[in-house]
């Protein structure tokens, strides 16, 4: 969702927002001009943070399940800022939610709050200030925005996550990464349902997308106009801490607050498919960069020394400072359905494969191998034991199911029928679990 104020348009403009006041004596009239980087750092607005959290309340996508607004992390410029935004937050839930949250739907979660660290793990657990609050059967959040500055950005798992919010501009491409990144993770949201009967009512149980709401064109940024090709200076150590930009508001001269109102300039919603931004593609290009520039790593590669050159990258070329790559960061920036090895991100740099194939690609040609060993003489239960096959070998629940005899469940699950499971010939019932078991690899076909 980009979302542009008049004010945040006026900030975002190469002229910026240009601001007239008298001097100390009343008389003479100055000028000053503000940009986006100094929101709530030197331009402060309640009008327009007000605007941002209404905004985000009536658009965020709802969890399936309870229909409350679905659980976010809003990233803010400050501490200081971190505090406005959750007080607004809470004050307009109790309006949207009477009598469901008082003042517990947004939490502050930063360096200066006291227990912040277990909030961040009671929200992935889904009990920071309780759970189940619209539905006693169904244990998530009562809290559903944790609204941070930094300490949620890097290396945080929370996988039911359905909206971020970047209520800040954002300048490090790192950062954006990683930022987003938290909305990256699939989950079901079911399995916090503890109401069989509920359950079957659930229209959309899995997530498939998450929302980012873009206040200061963050993403138009990326995608549009950083030079990627520029070298980048780090930058010096800092002495206030791990979270930067915590300070709270500067005192200093030529601070502005503004007192008028703000009003919502433009509201854009796209969609981002499987290709990616191009700050994903940007950031496995230099990866790609990276590693063919490494003689050691060229050098191993040729000579087929595999366990030298995976040790050697994550020793030495992942999580360091000037790009903090990681394989997960890789596997998203390729945009492939399936987990992808490093060998085969490797493989693929050094031109020893042309191009990844996908999960349904490798599914067929597993089941091509399992049906030359065993050459099923039944041509026509050939397609049902493909099913069979591919819902094993790419579905977590169907595997306990079958593993435990469970079969009754298979009346109810939309993935593998009873119907398809009667259509697999006995003997390959049993069969196919155990070949899959023995000779292939499960962790390939994890998203």
């Amino acid at each position: 969702m980009d979302a542009r104020s008049e004010v945040t348009t006026q900030l975002l403009s190469d002229d910026g927002l240009v601001v007239e006041f008298k001097d100390d004596t009343g008389e003479g009239e100055q000028q000053e001009t503000y940009r986006q980087r100094e929101f709530e750092k030197r331009f402060f607005s309640d009008a327009t943070n007000q605007l941002f959290c209404k905004t985000f309340l009536e658009h965020a996508l709802r969890d399936p399940i309870s229909g409350e607004i679905g659980k976010s992390i809003v990233f803010a410029v400050s501490q200081h800022h971190a505090t406005k935004l959750a007080h607004f937050l809470n004050l307009m839930a109790d309006k949207m939610f009477p009598g469901k949250f008082q003042s517990d739907f947004a939490v502050q979660v930063t360096s200066n709050v006291d227990g912040a660290q277990r909030h961040t793990i009671n929200f992935t657990n889904n009990h920071l200030l309780g759970s189940a609050n619209f539905l006693p059967t169904y244990k998530t959040s009562k809290a559903r925005v944790c609204v941070t500055v930094g300490m949620m950005t890097t290396g945080y798992d929370c996988p039911d996550l359905l909206n971020l919010g970047l209520f800040r501009p954002i300048f490090s491409p790192t950062d954006f990464i990683q930022i987003k990144g938290r909305g990256t993770r699939k989950h079901g949201f079911r399995t916090q349902l503890f109401d069989e009967t509920l359950k079957e009512s659930v229209k959309e149980p899995e997530k498939t997308a998450y929302k980012i709401f873009d206040f200061f064109a963050n993403c138009e940024y990326f995608e549009h106009r950083y030079n990627y090709d520029q070298v980048l200076q780090l930058p010096k150590p800092s002495s206030q801490g791990s979270e930067g930009g915590d300070e709270g508001p500067v005192t200093r001269a030529g601070t502005y607050q503004h007192l008028g109102g703000d009003i919502l300039s433009t509201l854009k919603e796209v969609a981002i498919g499987p290709e990616g931004m191009k700050i994903d593609r940007m950031f496995y290009a230099k990866f790609e960069d990276t590693v063919r520039e490494n003689d050691f790593i060229a050098a191993s590669v040729e000579a087929g020394q595999w366990d030298r050159v995976i040790d050697y990258v994550n020793q030495q070329v992942f999580n360091q400072p000037a790009e903090f790559y990681t394989l997960e960061k890789l596997r998203q920036a390729a945009a492939v359905d399936r987990r992808l090895t490093l060998r085969e991100i490797l493989e693929k740099i050094f031109g020893l494969i042309p191009r990844f194939k996908s999960k349904n690609e490798l599914l067929e040609e597993e089941f091509v191998k399992f049906v030359a060993d065993y050459k099923p003489q039944e041509a026509e239960a050939v397609p049902a034991m493909k099913t069979y096959f591919k819902a094993y070998a790419t579905d977590g629940r169907i595997r306990h199911i079958i593993d435990h005899k469970e079969y009754a469940d298979l009346a109810t699950n939309p993935v593998f029928s009873m119907k398809d499971f009667k259509a697999v010939p006995d003997k390959y019932r049993a069969l196919i679990p155990d070949y899959i078991k023995d000779y292939v690899s499960l962790n390939q076909f994890a998203a």
